[in-house]
């Protein structure tokens, strides 16, 4: 079948295209190069040996959107990464969010829910739990008040999903993602934030190999063993495949609902901390940080109850933080010596 992903040239989308190019889908990309590479491209054909088709298209444009679906009628399947994702950003420029990730969101379904049957990935995020009360996270959380407007685009969007797939030939499923890190083993694609980094993965990496001159830790008065925020790291490579499973799901029509929720995690919550040492040991590499006041909007913990995904969707994470930090200092490397 004939599979969409939007953004798919971004890091998260990149790395699922590749999986679902190694499961013999049929995937076309579109990509506004906003804040990716046409280089990614040539990167996923190297590692897959195929060429996916490409549109640079940006999605605000509902009469671009409309032109992609008539020249592309078999596409059945969407997994939608699009959106912009910087939390401070979207404090500061609620708007461009709003439009930016919903707008085009409806734009998508519009022509989807034209079809007698499609299937829909929705990229979606644990802010949506804000400060749990309980660890790890379960699916029954309750959605919290969104701290920024990029969590709340992400509850929006869960709702119009919601509210399309009842009256509609559209089956979803929304897989909740926890910290995204790493690259792939190749090195031909990975995390390439343009600007400063908002994540701390890239921020370690850049400090490491001199881009950066230190890391800032926000906080280390938390209520944790080491006073620094715990956070669910899971490999980019094992998330991708995840979407992959997804899609399989809903293709085979094993879901048991019209739309379905997935946390992705390792289940595992690892501190600000215990991310430096882990990264100096497979790196090598001592890294320069300070102590720097709390950050305006960050939470304590946040971990995944990963039963329902391993148990219900199938998919379990199998790659530990060694080798996430390791392939993401792997790929600083190699995009620094270009």
């Amino acid at each position: 079948m004939k599979v969409l992903v939007t953004g798919g040239l971004g890091f998260i989308g990149s790395h699922t295209v590749v999986e679902l190019q190694n499961e013999g889908f049929d995937v076309v990309v579109i990509d506004d190069l906003s804040n990716s590479s046409l280089d990614v491209l040539d990167g996923i054909t190297a590692i897959t040996g195929k060429k996916p088709d490409f549109e640079q298209i940006d999605l605000r444009e509902k009469k671009a959107v409309q032109d992609f679906f008539k020249k592309y009628t078999d596409v059945s399947g969407i997994i939608h990464f699009a959106a912009s994702k910087a939390v401070g950003e979207s404090v500061e420029n609620p708007l461009l969010y709003y439009e930016n990730n919903l707008s085009t969101l409806v734009y998508l379904l519009q022509e989807l829910q034209k079809k007698d049957q499609a299937q829909f990935i929705f990229s979606s995020s644990c802010t949506v739990y804000g400060q749990a009360e309980k660890m790890p996270i379960t699916e029954d959380a309750p959605v919290q008040q969104a701290m920024s407007p990029y969590g709340n685009t992400k509850q929006i969007g869960e709702e119009i999903i919601n509210d399309v797939a009842k009256m509609s030939n559209i089956n979803a499923i929304l897989l909740r993602y926890f910290n995204p890190v790493g690259a792939h083993e190749s090195t031909e694609i990975g995390e390439l934030p343009k600007g400063t980094p908002q994540n701390l993965i890239p921020f370690i990496t850049q400090t490491a190999i001199g881009l950066r001159e230190q890391l800032s830790v926000f906080g280390n008065d938390y209520p944790t063993p080491d006073g620094t925020c715990i956070r669910d790291y899971i490999h980019v490579v094992d998330l991708a495949k995840a979407h992959v499973t997804a899609l399989k799901r809903l293709v085979q029509a094993k879901n048991m609902d019209n739309v379905e929720v997935f946390n992705l995690g390792t289940g595992t919550g690892n501190s600000v901390l215990e991310v430096i040492n882990v990264f100096e040991k497979v790196s090598g590499k001592k890294l320069s940080y300070k102590i720097v006041d709390r950050r305006e909007g960050d939470i304590t913990e946040a971990y995944a109850d990963t039963t329902k995904a391993n148990d219900v969707l199938g998919w379990k994470a199998e790659l530990p933080i060694e080798a996430a930090l390791e392939s993401a200092w792997k790929w600083e490397q190699k995009v620094r010596s270009k």
